[in-house]
C-alpha cells in the first residue's frame, strides 16, 4: 500500500454519514433501499456515500437481478483488517449506530415475507 491509497482509505472513514453504512453493512449484504430506510436519508446521499466506500475499497456491490446489493470487502489489505477491526468494535457502541442498527432490523422484518 502506498500513501495515495493509505489517504484514500482513510479519508473515507472520515464522514459520519460512511461509517454509518459501513456500521449497517455487518449486517450483511443490503441494497440502497434497505439503507436508505435505516439512515433516514435520500437515495442520492445514499449512493453517493455507497460511491465513495466503493472507491476507496471499503464495500462491493454486486447485481442480483434488478437491484444491487453491497456489502463490507475482506481486504488482504493489513492496515485495512486492522481499521475494520476496530472500526467494527468501536461503531456498534455508538447509540447512533445502535438505533441505526435497531431502524435496519425492524425494515428489514416488515419486508419479509409472511408464512401462512
Amino acid at each position: 500500500m502506498d500513501i495515495e491509497n493509505m489517504e484514500t482509505l482513510l479519508k473515507a472513514l472520515s464522514e459520519r454519514t460512511r461509517l454509518r453504512i459501513l456500521a449497517l453493512l455487518t449486517e450483511g449484504e443490503l441494497r440502497v433501499c434497505d439503507l436508505m430506510a435505516a439512515l433516514n436519508m435520500p437515495q442520492s446521499t445514499v449512493s453517493r456515500h455507497l460511491s465513495y466506500l466503493k472507491n476507496a475499497r471499503w464495500i462491493q456491490s454486486k447485481r442480483k437481478g434488478s437491484w444491487m446489493y453491497y456489502r463490507i470487502v475482506r481486504s488482504e489489505s493489513a492496515l485495512q483488517q486492522k481499521l475494520w477491526s476496530m472500526l467494527d468494535r468501536y461503531l456498534q457502541q455508538l447509540p447512533e449506530v445502535r438505533n441505526d442498527l435497531r431502524m435496519l432490523r425492524s425494515y428489514l422484518e416488515q419486508r419479509r415475507p409472511r408464512s401462512a
